[in-house]
């Protein structure tokens, strides 16, 4: 039960549509499950006003495929699966009406819904490398009901191609920098925008860039205002973020 579905029982309540006792009833169903190895939580849209989400790793095929009939059959119309590997989706394909992106992992049961706000996520990232992350970041946001744009292959390497966007840093209302490498968009970003940038440091990059810690701490030291930083290659992380900047 999300919090319009609230509202409405309590209004059919007001009006005398509907009993106390039945609506009781129906609020009460029990906030989260139990199918052994976990505990789905059915009252995340009602408390947060998004449905519980599903990280795919580390869990097998079954396990997703169950969650997520449990999560429907309690009442979540929509449910995003991350980080899952395109052989646990041939698993589920036949058992479940998902749609998968491979370059991310992402697996959506349910239809994207179309944009609630009229602000833009703008995605900018350093390199193609960055895809998955810039991929998991943008259809979060979409799943969240989010207008997305995205500029992919603008790193300081070229700063040029970047600056060639100002007009779009300039009207998004909050922007997720993607990189790896050294991290540096993200400063240079935040030295352009007026809006919140949410930098995202991806395992990207030779040597000594320690799985992207390099990138990570370069983010974490940032001289330009106004930029924050999730963990590496947390483009779910950033999406979520952004998007509760953007209905604000």
């Amino acid at each position: 039960m999300d919090k319009s579905e609230l509202l409405t029982l309590l209004t059919e309540i007001a009006e005398g549509k509907t009993s106390p006792e039945i609506a009781l009833d129906k609020i009460e169903t029990k906030s989260f499950g139990n199918i052994d190895f976990a505990k789905p939580d059915y009252h995340r849209q009602l408390r947060q006003g998004v449905g519980e989400v599903i990280y795919g790793a580390g869990k097998t095929a079954e396990q997703i495929l169950k969650i997520a009939n449990d999560l429907l059959s309690h009442g979540q119309k929509r449910i995003l699966v991350t980080r899952m590997s395109e052989e646990k989706y041939a698993s589920l394909k036949t058992e479940i009406d998902m749609q998968y992106y491979p370059t991310s992992g992402i697996g959506i049961v349910g239809k994207i819904p179309k944009p609630n706000t009229d602000g833009t996520i703008l995605i900018v990232a350093a390199g193609t490398s960055d895809l998955p992350v810039v991929e998991e970041a943008e259809l979060t946001a979409k799943f969240l009901g989010n207008q997305v744009q995205r500029i992919v292959d603008v790193g300081v390497a070229g700063i040029h191609r970047l600056l060639a966007h100002i007009d779009d840093i300039k009207n998004a209302r909050v922007i997720i920098a993607v990189a790896g490498m050294e991290g540096a968009l993200a400063s240079v970003v935040g030295g352009l925008a007026s809006s919140p940038v949410i930098a995202v440091p991806t395992s990207v990059g030779y040597g000594a860039y320690f799985g992207g810690i390099s990138a990570l701490l370069s983010m974490l030291n940032s001289c330009a205002s106004g930029v924050s930083v999730v963990n590496i290659d947390n483009g779910f992380g950033a999406a979520y973020t952004a998007s509760l900047i953007n209905h604000m």
